[in-house]
């Protein structure tokens, strides 16, 4: 029989910690309340133009749509889940990316500096015309308190320590009306996205994964959305992911691409587009794939963006050096119809490349 001292438990449980699982367990964490009269009746008030922040969990009546956005925010919305029940939240009509934004899952700065994040937030059965953002210090990489953090050898940990982690996107038919559907966030952590359909159009991505995160998950979901020109899926310096099972129609702009920003914004990246899987997905091209960029590219940027820099005095990450080191990843068993081969660039000989097929 295997024997364990407490501090060997103590260092078990704090790695959980670390990793985004409670170290008590995620499986036996409290959901969160149901939600009351007085919250339903304002969720469901045409008159009250919103956002919605919600700590509770709430089913929507069938048949009903919501012209406002949903937020869930800090550690008091833990849990809670949103189902729609089939019905539709739709933002599409907003003027600004803010406006257009239908689910918001983020985290709060208290008064001490200390970040508050939401654990397992689910979000399913719902139709979605407008956008997904999931983050922590700030909405995108380039924000003022990633790069005062990314100054520090410590940033990615405190990047993770500060995000969401394990929100659930479930079952959703989502539309984009012009922007990037689904925005995960710096340092945010097991995010999952499965049997989903994304739709519309956007000027840049389908999903974007953002630095100094990982863990997350796309998995089983239906990409017939058209983009202006970028891939349909960016891992920008994000690591261990899993791209599983997904269709991407006629992705003629580009199917997934791992790279890493150098310096973009004066933030410096630290953590490298590493140990990603992506496996089992089925690229289904309509027209002539000769003239269609990559389906998967590891290492699209390769270091030549305009605004890599490097500090002599912080020696890590970018600043160390500009390349995206897209390394130890695997891409097997996926299917190109209508591709060959070709389809799949690769800039690093430690990526493990096998089984995908064509026809």
């Amino acid at each position: 029989m295997l024997q364990f001292s407490s501090f060997t438990l103590l260092v078990a449980a704090l790695s959980l910690s670390v990793l985004g699982w409670p170290a008590e367990g995620h499986a036996k964490q409290k959901q969160a309340s149901t939600c009351d009269a007085a919250v339903m009746s304002r969720i469901l008030d045409e008159r009250d133009k919103g956002p919605i922040h919600l700590s509770c969990s709430v089913t929507l009546p069938k048949n009903t749509t919501l012209y406002k956005g949903i937020i869930f925010e800090g550690s008091a919305a833990s849990r809670a889940t949103l189902d729609c029940n089939g019905s539709v939240i739709d933002t599409s009509a907003g003027q600004s990316r803010m406006e257009k934004t239908a689910i918001i899952v983020r985290s709060r700065k208290g008064s001490d500096g200390h970040w508050d994040a939401p654990l397992g937030v689910t979000v399913k059965n719902c139709t979605i015309k407008g956008f997904m953002r999931v983050y922590g210090l700030d909405e995108n990489a380039n924000g003022s308190n990633m790069r005062a953090s990314s100054f520090n050898a410590t940033h990615t940990e405190f990047a993770q320590a500060s995000a969401p982690k394990r929100t659930s996107f479930l079952n959703l038919s989502i539309v984009a009306p012009g922007g990037a559907p689904l925005y995960i966030g710096p340092g945010v952590t097991w995010t999952t996205l499965t049997n989903s359909r994304l739709s519309g159009h956007t000027t840049g991505t389908a999903v974007y994964v953002d630095a100094e995160s990982g863990r997350n998950s796309i998995t089983n979901n239906v990409f017939s959305i058209s983009t202006k020109s970028r891939e349909l899926i960016a891992v920008d310096g994000s690591t261990r992911n899993e791209i599983t099972g997904n269709i991407f129609k006629d992705p003629v702009n580009g199917g997934i691409f791992l790279y890493r920003n150098c310096g973009e914004g004066g933030v410096i990246r630290h953590q490298r587009p590493n140990y990603n899987v992506i496996s089992n997905n089925t690229f289904e091209y309509v027209g002539n794939s000769r003239e269609a960029k990559p389906a998967v590219w590891l290492g699209s940027r390769g270091g030549k963006q305009k605004f890599c820099f490097s500090d002599p005095k912080r020696r890590f990450g970018s600043s160390a050096s500009p390349m995206d080191f897209a390394q130890k990843n695997t891409v097997t068993g996926n299917r190109f119809i209508g591709g060959d081969s070709k389809l799949i660039r690769n800039t690093d000989p430690t990526n493990i490349i096998e089984r995908n097929s064509t026809n």
